[in-house]
């Protein structure tokens, strides 16, 4: 058997939609997680958004040459733009984080640190660090917490948006709407181990949630009968 070696590349994935005063700081910080660690590229997937998010990152693109942009004309949802995103990266380790500023990219090199032979997938844990509204993390408690009994995915925070693994594993599930609440699981399911590294988490700096908390415990409870 080869022996385990640590990825020499990396493919960001960012799905956005509506967040034209965030990806420019986002993309800086992101560089500057990975500047002279790993060769990379970054790839935004613009999820229908109707501002000037697209036009923005446009721009940005002219001078990074890293960056990568693909656009759904109409919202298809996290998953879809995380699928979209995965499918064109050209490096065989994926990351993903949400296109908010919430995740913080310094964190991503810790994510790199903690695999090892066998792990598909090394997920955030905001548990301690979280900074959100009341309702979000209550709605994110009880979602993790029924997640975790139906599914034993070994996964602490399933919700966070920030993770690492394997292109290969991710296109061989089965895609689903919604499936990116369920990764730990289904890699689980298909032999891959998991696991769990704290990462920070900050208040968002400009605009809303495009994506609704409501909706999304409702959703993500749903999914699972």
């Amino acid at each position: 058997m080869a022996q385990f070696t640590k990825p020499k590349s990396l493919s960001v994935v960012v799905p956005v939609r509506n967040e034209e005063d965030n990806v420019a700081d986002l993309i800086f910080e992101i560089r500057q997680s990975l500047k002279n660690k790993i060769q990379y590229e970054i790839i935004y997937v613009d999820d229908g958004s109707t501002d000037r998010t697209y036009k923005n990152l446009l721009g940005l693109q002219k001078i990074y040459k890293e960056l990568h942009i693909l656009r759904h004309q109409k919202s298809c949802g996290q998953s879809t733009a995380v699928r979209t995103g995965v499918k064109h990266a050209k490096y065989d380790w994926i990351a993903t984080l949400d296109g908010d500023g919430q995740n913080n990219p310094a964190d991503i090199p810790a994510l790199l640190k903690a695999l090892k032979e066998g792990v598909e997938l090394v997920g955030g844990n905001r548990r301690h660090s979280r900074r959100d509204t009341w309702i979000k993390r209550i709605s994110s408690i009880i979602a993790n917490a029924v997640r975790s009994w139906m599914l034993k995915d070994d996964t602490p925070d399933t919700g966070c948006g920030l993770k690492l693994f394997s292109r290969e594993a991710f296109l061989d599930l089965p895609y689903f709407d919604h499936m990116h609440r369920f990764l730990p699981a289904l890699i689980k399911r298909r032999g891959g181990l998991i696991v769990s590294v704290p990462v920070s988490h900050r208040p968002r700096s400009h605009g809303k949630s495009n994506y609704g908390t409501i909706d999304r415990l409702l959703v993500g409870i749903v999914d699972l009968f």
